[in-house]
């Protein structure tokens, strides 16, 4: 059996304790495995932050009257509803909103109940095809304005102005904001009318 000289450490080096090695190896591993400002501090976590539901691609900036921009570059097109297109929807509630384009078309209406957290049910006509939306808060949600959302797109309108005019629903100066789900927007100008 061999046996090996005591070794002496260097002059002015302290042997290290055998319970301190695990410690050490611990520190430095950690040190080379996590770079400075990447870890969450151990009171906030990365995750402590509400992260929003994924709503699609975010809206694009606002587009002058009459214009697509962004998005796959084809236009958005928005034609008047007629009355049979609207019966036909059957949409549900007591009360109805409905955004009046130029030349007097509708370029979307909806109807909810009163005091309801059921959605409001709307439709649009885009090109040649009637499609469904809704926002929430029932009549009361959407008589200043709402946000609608269907399949593929987002519709904002937006009340920009006093009543015009007197009566039980004087109408309201808005712009009504379609947003495609590629990311297209156009801005539409008109009047916001909610009543019996």
């Amino acid at each position: 059996m061999t046996h090996l000289p005591n070794r002496r450490p260097a002059r002015g080096v302290r042997p290290v304790s055998t319970a301190l090695v695990p410690l050490l190896a611990a520190l430095a591993l950690a040190a080379c495995s996590d770079p400075a400002g990447e870890r969450g501090s151990p009171e906030a976590p990365a995750s402590a932050t509400p992260i929003a539901p994924d709503t699609g691609p975010p809206a694009s900036p606002p587009a002058t009257t009459g214009e697509t921009v962004g998005g796959d570059g084809s236009a958005i097109v928005l034609n008047g509803l007629t009355g049979d297109e609207v019966d036909s929807a059957g949409l549900s509630g007591e009360l109805a909103c409905a955004f009046v384009g130029e030349g007097d078309q509708i370029l979307l209406h909806a109807k909810g109940v009163v005091a309801s957290s059921e959605p409001a049910q709307g439709v649009v006509k885009v090109g040649d095809y009637v499609e469904r939306v809704g926002a929430p808060g029932g009549f009361d949600g959407i008589l200043r304005g709402a946000t609608f959302a269907g399949r593929g797109k987002t519709v904002v309108i937006e009340v920009t102005g006093a009543p015009i005019g007197r009566g039980e629903s004087p109408p309201n100066p808005a712009t009504l904001t379609y947003q495609r789900a590629d990311g297209a927007s156009r801005v539409f100008n008109g009047l916001w009318t909610c009543g019996p």
